[in-house]
């Protein structure tokens, strides 16, 4: 299976596409995700067998389009969230936001 960057259309394997997840935000419950071919950042949702893109709006994500990624797992810890596909896994934490 491989995922792709919706934005240069490269595709990587799931291990090289979940460890350029950098960021969970648990409030809007979205990871932040950039390619590591193209740079391009972009926001979504890892939902139970897909990936859903979108963006932020009126204190909400709204999903626009999706990704189907067959067996993927999702489970929201408290500053965490950890995705699984198969048998391999992978951790994204909240980023600890400073106060302005």
């Amino acid at each position: 299976m491989l995922i792709p960057c919706l934005a240069c259309e490269a595709r990587f394997r799931p291990d090289e596409y979940f460890n350029a997840c950098t960021d969970y935000h648990r409030g809007m419950d979205l990871v932040s995700w950039t390619c590591p071919r193209c740079g391009n950042r972009d926001d979504l949702r890892v939902l139970p067998g897909e990936l859903g893109f979108g963006y932020p709006y009126r204190g909400r994500f709204d999903v626009h389009d999706r990704v189907r990624v067959p067996g993927l797992r999702r489970q929201r810890g408290d500053l965490r969230l950890d995705i699984s596909l198969h048998a391999q896994s992978w951790r994204v934490s909240t980023r600890l936001r400073q106060p302005a």
